[in-house]
């Protein structure tokens, strides 16, 4: 019960409280009469005398006379002996006081009498330095005045009495109504327990009936039930019966399939031993025809690898059939499989073997051509030195060049010359007519760009993702491309075709998704910088099909030679021609600057997640050579002054860094120098032949 003792420590405590201590009835407890202070006699306070002093009235002897409720009489000790008052004095010397006044008590007409002592000087003066001794308690006047005030007193008594009389009437009124009312509640709560005790024996005889019914019904039901058993079991009988018969039958159906099982599991192990046998002996053709070839033939080594996995894959599949089980459909499959990529290997080294020997006629054809040529280039290279003179001598003239330098031009040709080397080595797989090479080269392509693709401005965390797989893909690990694990090593020329397609799409995006949106320009250059320092190839074929779609990214202005077509010269320009017509200046320039912000983003990222031991595979210095030779040639309409903006937005910033004071002065190099020279016209081959073109589309 921790709730009634909480009640009971909250009653204590507000008892216990100052409000609770105070005592409004101290007359109850000490069994004292409400009116007994009434029914003393009346008697003046010890500032009587001040009394009489403030109402002016003469001294006169006092008569001792006793107090109006005792018999005892006692001088008023306030005034002077010698001053008596007495006793014939009449009630009109002192001021007249009709009842409406007798509600007037004697402390308030003494403290009224007081103020006006201390507001007065000379009351002041009189009474202030008399110190009034203590009187006796009481004091007896026979003067009209204080008989009225006893008079008023006892009228004051007799009101209070009246008022105690008439509070006690009502406070017993009160007290019987609620004794009264008491009475008839509980009355009616007697009535109402009379009535629930005659509904609760009503109750308790309905449930006793119902009780006895539902014992009948319940009866009644299971006796039904009873018979429904009976029933039900002769039922259950006859379905077990059934299903024994039924289980039998499943029994011999179950020891025929296991029959035929067995016979089919044989004649699939008989095949399984079948295919493994061919693909041992293919694997023997490949391992003697690959030592008899001599020269510079391709190298065979991959081919046998791949045999030789094939060898081992079944094998495996062997050595699980080898514990008494037969090979699954499902083994069969990669047997099959199997067989037939070892077929497919077997040819590709046929055709590769052939392509080589091929290969090695047309050498020995372009061996002598080249003999021959170098004889005439020798008679030429006399006229072009002179020419290379004069050229030089009217460059230094103008103080700009015309082409860029012969270094530079080296570089060139031998990163053009490398990229044609690796697209003529996979050339059998781009021309192959076996259906299963054209779906390997299109599942390797699919794996190579389809990444790059993925690549953009919000690619964030996906950039590590995305360059693991592309470098899985180099290093030769089978990776998943469209639901389906492909490899390169399951082509011989596949590392080449791989590299080729994956640095043409890295250009391709520069060319499309940088053009349009520039910020994608650094996560592609960023992915593309890990992949040149890990697999150096790719990155050289980078910049050969850069330097393809834009020669200015060499930087290189092509000269038009004798016998090249508008069309063929245009295309060199990096210009797109279709259909007899070339594509717009702006589209022109928009590709031009998404290459060459793609280029200025290769040059100063580096992949964060590399060794960064080694040097940059192609760092900051050659943005400085390439802005050095571009500021070294004569600028061209729009192109010079759009490359130049796009460079420097993004590279522009590194650049000083790098160079601090050396970049600052080749700014002011441009600023003073090179800007003034440079003159807003175009080639003259470019602006007759785009209005020919454009009277053609018409």
């Amino acid at each position: 019960m921790p709730a009634e003792s909480l009640r009971w420590d909250t009653l204590e405590a507000l008892k216990n409280s100052p409000k609770g201590r105070l005592k409004y009835s101290d007359w109850l407890e000490k069994g004292e009469d409400i009116l007994s202070g009434c029914n003393e006699g009346p008697s003046l306070s010890p500032l009587s005398g001040l009394i009489l002093k403030r109402f002016n009235l003469s001294p006169r002897p006092l008569l001792k006379t006793c107090s109006l409720g005792s018999a005892s009489c006692d001088p008023s000790p306030g005034l002077s002996k010698e001053a008596p008052v007495s006793s014939s004095c009449s009630s009109s010397s002192f001021p007249s006081y009709n009842t409406k006044n007798s509600h007037c008590t004697l402390p308030s007409v003494i403290s009224e009498i007081v103020g006006d002592e201390e507001s007065s000087p000379d009351a002041t003066s009189d009474v202030s330095p008399v110190s009034i001794p203590t009187p006796p308690p009481t004091i007896s006047l026979l003067s009209p005045r204080a008989t009225q005030m006893a008079g008023c007193i006892l009228m004051c008594e007799e009101k209070h009495r009246a008022k105690a009389k008439m509070e006690l009437a009502l406070r017993q009124e009160l007290q019987e109504k609620l004794v009264a009312s008491v009475a008839s509640r509980e009355s009616e709560q007697l009535k109402r327990f009379e009535e629930f005790m005659e509904l609760k024996q009503r109750q308790e005889f309905q449930s006793m009936r119902d009780m006895m019914d539902r014992e009948y019904v319940l009866t009644q039901e299971s006796i039904g039930r009873q018979e429904k058993l009976k029933e039900e079991h002769k039922n259950r009988i006859k379905i077990l019966n059934l299903r024994m018969r039924e289980a039998e039958q499943q029994r011999l159906r179950e020891a025929e399939f296991e029959k035929q099982r067995q016979v089919e599991g044989r004649e699939r192990l008989r095949a399984l031993n079948a295919i493994q046998e061919e693909i041992l002996q293919l694997n023997q053709l490949l391992e003697q025809a690959a030592p008899t070839q001599s020269g510079h033939t391709p190298d065979f080594t991959s081919y046998s690898t791949r045999a030789n996995q094939l060898c081992s894959q079944v094998s495996e599949v062997i050595r699980t059939t080898a514990e008494g089980e037969f090979p699954s459909v499902e083994d069969m499959t990669v047997a099959e499989r199997a067989l037939h990529e070892m077929r497919s290997v077997i040819r590709v080294m046929q055709d590769a073997a052939a392509q080589a020997q091929e290969k090695r006629k047309k050498e020995q054809e372009e061996e002598e051509d080249r003999r021959k040529f170098a004889e005439l280039q020798a008679q030429k290279e006399e006229q072009k030195k002179s020419a290379a003179l004069s050229a030089k001598e009217k460059a230094q003239k103008k103080g700009l060049q015309t082409k860029a330098e012969d270094t530079t031009l080296k570089w060139y040709q031998e990163l053009q010359v490398s990229a044609n080397q690796c697209a003529q080595s996979f050339e059998g797989l781009n021309n192959t007519k076996d259906l299963q090479t054209k779906k390997l080269r299109m599942e390797l392509q699919k794996a190579a760009t389809i990444p790059v693709s993925q690549i953009s401005s919000i690619s964030g965390s996906k950039l590590r993702e995305i360059f693991d797989k592309i470098d899985k893909l180099l290093s030769g690990r089978p990776v998943v491309s469209g639901g389906k694990s492909v490899s390169i090593s399951q082509h011989p020329n596949g590392l080449d075709f791989v590299s080729y397609k994956l640095a043409e799409k890295f250009v391709k995006q520069g060319e499309e998704e940088v053009a349009s949106h520039h910020e994608a320009a650094f996560p592609i250059a960023v992915v593309a910088s890990g992949l040149w320092e890990l697999h150096p190839k790719v990155g050289d074929l980078i910049l050969a099909h850069l330097h393809k779609k834009c020669p200015y990214a060499v930087p290189h202005y092509p000269p038009m030679k004798d016998g090249t077509s508008v069309e063929e010269y245009q295309k060199i320009l990096g210009y797109r021609v279709e259909d007899g017509g070339v594509e717009a200046q702006d589209s022109f320039l928009k590709r031009m600057s998404g290459m060459i912000r793609l280029y200025a983003a290769l040059i100063q990222l580096r992949w964060p997640y590399g060794s960064k031991q080694g040097p940059d595979p192609h760092g900051l210095n050659h943005g400085w050579r390439w802005l050095a030779q571009m500021l070294n040639m004569e600028p061209l309409a729009d192109v010079t002054a759009t490359l130049l903006f796009d460079f420097l937005e993004v590279c522009g910033n590194a650049l000083m860094k790098q160079y601090q004071v050396q970049f600052w002065k080749l700014i002011l190099l441009i600023q003073e120098e090179y800007l003034p020279r440079y003159v807003p016209i175009k080639l003259t081959i470019e602006m007759p032949e785009k209005k020919n073109f454009k009277k053609k589309k018409k």
